[in-house]
C-alpha cells in the first residue's frame, strides 16, 4: 500500500484539506528518508518501535519542540491505521506510544486597542491598502481561518443577507454574519479591485494578489504581521492570532461559549474553551477592579 494511496484516502473520504495532507506526506517521505539512512530501508510491515524511536530522538537531537515530533508522529501513527484498515498491517508499532509531553501554548490576542489602532493606519486609497483593511476586518469580525478566507470567492458573499458562506475543515460548510461596517469595507474593496481590472466574476476569489490571482498563505501572513508590527510588541503576530482575539473579545463581552463554537466552525466545544483562558482572566481583572472588598477601591 502506498503513500499515495493514503492521500487519496484523506483527500476523498475524510475529506482533509489539501494543504493537510501534504502536511502528512512531508511527514512520512521524512520518516521513510531517516529509516533508509539508518537502516538500510524496509517496508512499513518490516518496521518496529525501536526504529521509531530513534527517528523520535533524532527528530528532538536536531532541534524540533515536543509539539512538533508529536505531530509528525501523529502522521505516521494515521498511517499505520490505514494499513490496519485496508489489512495490509495487523498491528501498529505505535499502538503503545505515548505523546511526548508539552506544556500549555498560551496564545496572547491583540487587545482591542492594537486592533483599531492598526485599521486606522492603513491608507485604503490604492487597491492594495484598501484589501489589506478588509482582510483584517474580516479575520477580526468573523474569526475565519487563514484557508478559509483564501478560498472565499466573491459568490459567498451575500448582499442580501450580510454574511459569508464559508468552507470550513473537512469541507464542512457555514455561515457568518458581516457587520454592516465590515460589508462597506469589502464593498470598497471590490470597486477598487475593479478599478484594477480583475474583474468581478461570481466564481472568481474574493481576495487577490496584485497581480490578480490567488492569495497565498504566506502572503496573508505577511500582510497581518507586517502591519501589526507597527502597532503591537506581541511575539507572535498570525492571522491565527486574530481569530483568537476575535473569539477572547466575545467571551469577554459575555458571548454564549456554544455561539463562538459555531462561529469558529470548531466540532466540538472543547476546541473552543481554549479560548476561554483569557476571558476568564479578564473576568478576574474585572471582579478585582470593581468589588467593593477589594482594598484599593
Amino acid at each position: 500500500m502506498s503513500i499515495n494511496q493514503f492521500k487519496d484516502y484523506l483527500l476523498l473520504e475524510k475529506n482533509y484539506s489539501a494543504h493537510t495532507v501534504k502536511a502528512y506526506e512531508t511527514d512520512l517521505l521524512s520518516f521513510l528518508g531517516f529509516i533508509e539512512i539508518e537502516f538500510g530501508g524496509c517496508d512499513f510491515q518490516q518496521i518496529n518501535y525501536s526504529q521509531i524511536r530513534s527517528w523520535i530522538v533524532s527528530l528532538s537531537e536536531a532541534g524540533l519542540s515536543n509539539r512538533s515530533i508529536n505531530r509528525k508522529i501523529s502522521s505516521l501513527k494515521s498511517f499505520y491505521k490505514f494499513l490496519q484498515k485496508v489489512e495490509d498491517v495487523v498491528v501498529s508499532p505505535l499502538q503503545k506510544h505515548k505523546p511526548l509531553k508539552t506544556g500549555k501554548k498560551i496564545q496572547i490576542p491583540f487587545s482591542e486597542k492594537e486592533i483599531l489602532s492598526t485599521l486606522d493606519s492603513i491608507n485604503i486609497d490604492a487597491f492594495e491598502g484598501a484589501r489589506d483593511k478588509a482582510i483584517i476586518e474580516v479575520f477580526y469580525s468573523t474569526g475565519l481561518r487563514r484557508s478559509e478566507l483564501i478560498n472565499l470567492k466573491l459568490m459567498d458573499l451575500d448582499s442580501s443577507q450580510l454574511n459569508l458562506k464559508v468552507l470550513g475543515k473537512r469541507n464542512k460548510e457555514r455561515y457568518v454574519p458581516l457587520l454592516e461596517n465590515v460589508y462597506q469595507n469589502l464593498q470598497y474593496y471590490i470597486e477598487k479591485r475593479q478599478n484594477e481590472g480583475f474583474g468581478v466574476f461570481p466564481e472568481d476569489y474574493l481576495f487577490v494578489s496584485a497581480k490578480g490571482d490567488k492569495m497565498s498563505e504566506s502572503l496573508v501572513y505577511r500582510i497581518i504581521n507586517n502591519y501589526f508590527s507597527k502597532a503591537s510588541s506581541k511575539l507572535k503576530k498570525s492571522p491565527h492570532i486574530l481569530r483568537h482575539s476575535f473569539a477572547t473579545h466575545l467571551l469577554n463581552q459575555g458571548a454564549d461559549l456554544n455561539a463562538v463554537k459555531e462561529l469558529l466552525g470548531h466540532s466540538s466545544l472543547a476546541s473552543t474553551q481554549v479560548y476561554t483562558h483569557n476571558s476568564i482572566a479578564e473576568l478576574k481583572n474585572i471582579h478585582k477592579t470593581a468589588h467593593p472588598r477589594n482594598s484599593k477601591n
